[in-house]
């Protein structure tokens, strides 16, 4: 019996074998989570890089 898990896009139940949108259920969901993608609704989260505490004066380049 094949496993089975949830869509990412709809959570409809669906199989990772012989499934050619894997991880999706669809094309559809498949070609909204990239649309999803193209139109920045999706964030990956960043940490700022620290500043320097000094002004740059002792950098040697």
């Amino acid at each position: 019996m094949p496993r089975t898990f949830p869509c990412p896009r709809c959570g409809k139940q669906t199989t990772w074998e012989d499934n050619e949108f894997r991880p999706f259920c669809s094309e559809r969901c498949k070609m909204i989570d990239l649309g999803a993608w193209a139109n920045d609704e999706y964030k990956l989260l960043t940490q700022d890089a620290p500043q320097a505490e000094d002004s740059g004066e002792n950098d040697p380049f």
